[in-house]
């Protein structure tokens, strides 16, 4: 367990060192410019699908039609509607190591992105509320699958000068998937008919095929194709996109040689690939806790009210007209993009720990005013109390997003080694869904029975959150993936992978010539 103000052992710095060094941009390197371009619909368009489902389900709430079509869905009943999605990530949850490892991060995509776009179509075509929760099923036992491996994809593709950019963005995609829902539904939420909820619902597969189109032309995890003993693939793909800056044939060499002693260094620490890793030894261990605090702390820190019930809320104070209500949630979505996208870019550049304690501070700070404006408006019904709640909801956004929406994956990446790295966003990924499941059938219960009351718990829980971060969180930022890995093994891994690097590049170097066909 961390101590606080333990130093965690890094390891050998000479590829990220050149990276750091490197003046050219990455606009003005062709390959990768193409590179990240491409990984926008394949990586970051699976956050699309994530907030534009949230985003609906928030607004469908204030959708007359919606509501009278499925008889005025009491609170649990609601609740069990939105929960469905978590239920199918949560089932789906203990198979994506697996299938990771077998299909790559492509394939798995793809066939994640096939399932969820199966899923929107029958959401669409829902012809009672038994259909209707089936098809939430359908599209939560897909996400996870994307959500490990786009995020993986991201991280193990990128130069490593961006790669805490890239995977920051990843989280700040979810954003343009809500601002579309909600700006569709506000749209259609006057007609009359079915296709006021219809629309919406049908448009929730645009991402996932998006994701099917442009996959075609993304390239393999490198680190996935050596593990398969691909190497000259894996090689020609880092030769193409790592080695336009300057010292690039060097930083290839380098990051090569680190893939390859890291990944077998790995193999001899953990033979098979089964779950009871979790509880392997104490560094699994305590990456492994961290997966689980990140998942629940991502969705227990007051965010679920606001993607799913923010019609419930706004009740809470007065504000009950649904045009409204539509008009406050597309407006919140884009306030969210327009913060969370330059926080996703910035945030990057500062020490993962302050970042996360500045988030949680200032969540905490933002949840006690706004529970104080709601009881104030509960008792005199006083409007500038309300028009307080309306304003710190705002804020809450931007500090949120500093940390859990802009370094939770990028944290995740970055903890884990390759060979557990699927399966430690997976463990998140099992906390997000039991979180988010508890909170969509909780929370409108909680809002109806006991009112602004329930901010309290938030309150309290969010004084958890900023104690644990203090106490548990090591530092990351700086080193790459491979520098990383042995951080909580100490010393004597960290000198044996360098060993192994050294070893590597005594070899005869792999020429990016002659091999194999591969997508690059």
């Amino acid at each position: 367990m961390a101590i606080i103000g333990q130093k965690e052992e890094l390891g050998d710095p000479r590829v990220s060192n050149i990276a750091q060094n490197d003046t050219m941009k990455w606009y003005q390197k062709p390959n990768l410019r193409f590179l990240y371009l491409i990984l926008v619909p394949c990586g970051l368009g699976v956050e699309w699908t994530s907030g534009f489902d949230s985003s609906m389900m928030n607004s469908l709430q204030a959708v007359a039609s919606w509501v009278s079509y499925f008889n005025n869905p009491t609170s649990d009943r609601l609740g069990l509607l939105n929960a469905m999605y978590s239920l199918g990530g949560l089932m789906a949850v203990p198979f994506v190591p697996t299938v990771s490892q077998y299909l790559g991060r492509r394939w798995t995509i793809a066939t994640a992105s096939l399932i969820m776009f199966l899923g929107a179509g029958l959401q669409a075509g829902a012809l009672n509320q038994d259909m209707f929760l089936a098809s939430r099923w359908v599209l939560g036992f897909g996400i996870p699958f994307a959500i490990v491996n786009a995020s993986s994809l991201i991280g193990e593709l990128s130069y490593e000068k961006e790669r805490s950019t890239m995977t920051s963005l990843f989280n700040a995609s979810w954003f343009i998937g809500a601002i579309v829902a909600a700006g569709t539904t506000y749209g259609t939420f006057q007609m009359s008919s079915t296709w006021a909820w219809r629309l919406p619902s049908l448009l929730q597969l645009v991402p996932s095929m998006c994701q099917v189109c442009f996959l075609p032309f993304c390239p393999e995890s490198p680190r996935w194709l050596v593990s398969k003993d691909r190497s000259d693939e894996a090689f020609a793909i880092l030769s193409k996109y790592h080695s336009e800056g300057e010292n690039g044939e060097e930083y290839v060499r380098l990051e090569f040689a680190q893939i390859q002693s890291t990944l077998a260094l790995e193999k001899e620490t953990a033979k098979a690939f089964v779950w009871a890793d979790v509880i392997r030894d104490a560094p699994m261990r305590r990456r492994f806790l961290l997966a689980l605090i990140i998942g629940f702390f991502t969705q227990w820190s007051g965010n679920g009210l606001l993607s799913f019930y923010m019609k419930a809320i706004l009740n809470l104070v007065g504000i009950t007209d649904n045009q409204t209500v539509q008009k406050i949630i597309l407006s919140k979505s884009c306030w969210d993009l327009l913060t969370g996208v330059p926080i996703a870019l910035v945030a990057p550049r500062f020490k993962r720990r302050k970042m996360f304690l500045t988030c949680t501070i200032g969540t905490a700070c933002v949840y006690v005013v706004w529970t104080i404006a709601s009881a104030r408006y509960a008792i005199d019904k006083s409007a500038s109390a309300g028009i307080a709640v309306l304003v710190f909801i705002f804020f809450y956004s931007p500090f949120y997003n500093i940390g859990w929406n802009a370094l939770a994956y990028t944290y995740l990446v970055e903890i884990f080694p390759y060979s557990q790295r699927a399966k430690g966003i997976a463990f998140e990924q099992l906390a997000v869904r039991t979180a988010v499941f508890f909170n969509t059938y909780v929370n409108p219960i909680a809002l109806d029975k006991i009112g602004w009351k329930y901010y309290i718990v938030y309150c309290v829980w969010i004084l958890v959150e900023i104690t644990t971060v203090y106490l548990l969180f090591p530092e990351t930022k700086g080193r790459t993936l491979e520098e990383l890995t042995f951080m909580f093994e100490g010393h004597e891994a960290q000198e044996k992978q360098k060993r192994n690097v050294d070893k590597q590049l005594e070899l005869e170097p792999i020429e990016p010539t002659g091999h194999r066909a591969a997508n690059v």
